[in-house]
């Protein structure tokens, strides 16, 4: 679904408006493609790079995007293939050039500036809500932060819920304090504790989340971090994950 076009003035229109769904191929081509947006074929896909990168910029600030990944969601979910009920936390950080917003030293080199991609997943690894911070954040400060950012999706019967039973998170979230937040919050904790010489023993239930990553880091934009504006990037994960959502409710029939 679309954002609605703006109405063109009768007197003065101006130059004819570009259709959206041809600045939406343009966004889709960068997305998938990795290309920069002065690279898109504006003969084949109907849109310069910069219209694309304009209308992207308008749709993020209006919050368009968000609301068809959140339907699309909701539809697997009333297929049956997601659900709330158990929760997977996880996070990757992302290279990216050194100026712009979220940024912050790589937790890997401390050179490098770059971002994380915070996420969260339904049992079958459905994305819910992904977040964009700073790689010098720590992956705990997001905990709530996605937890709360999980609309409600209803199932096949009943209301809709608003919370889920357990959520499962890796040594990264082992803090007691965010473990007595999230029981308040009526959440069971299934976190991982440091220092446990066996392992944690959630690979079992958590590689949905490194799956998840796999099918988001498909599009080759997302791998590294090019836009310096922090809500660009944010829209086209919003974007990828409608897609993902929207691939799950394909194979949902």
């Amino acid at each position: 679904m679309l954002p609605p076009a703006p109405e063109r003035r009768s007197r003065y229109p101006g130059r004819l408006r570009v259709p959206d769904r041809a600045a939406l191929a343009g966004i889709m081509y960068v997305l998938r493609t990795g290309a920069a947006w002065r690279d898109v074929p504006a003969e084949t896909v109907g849109c310069s790079g910069v219209t694309a990168w304009r209308r992207l910029r308008n749709w993020t600030e209006s919050r368009r995007l968000a609301p068809p990944a959140r339907r699309s969601a909701e539809r697997t979910a009333s297929r049956g293939r997601s659900g709330p009920g158990r929760l997977r936390r996880g996070r990757v950080p992302r290279p990216s050039p050194q100026r712009g917003e979220s940024r912050g030293p790589s937790p890997v080199d401390r050179v490098r500036a770059g971002s994380k991609h915070h996420l969260i997943v339904d049992r079958h690894g459905t994305p819910l809500a992904v977040t964009l911070t700073g790689g010098n954040r720590h992956d705990v400060t997001q905990l709530l932060a996605l937890l709360d950012a999980v609309q409600p999706i209803r199932g096949l019967r009943g209301r809709p819920r608003r919370r889920p039973r357990r959520l499962y998170a890796d040594r990264g979230y082992d803090f007691d304090r965010y473990r007595r937040l999230l029981w308040k919050r009526g959440v069971k904790p299934l976190i991982a504790r440091r220092g446990v010489a066996h392992g944690s023993g959630l690979g079992k239930v958590r590689w949905v989340v490194e799956r998840a990553f796999a099918w988001l880091h498909q599009f080759k934009r997302l791998r590294t971090r090019y836009e310096r504006r922090a809500g660009l990037h944010q829209g086209l994960l919003e974007l990828a994950f409608g897609i993902i959502c929207l691939r799950r409710l394909r194979t949902a029939f």
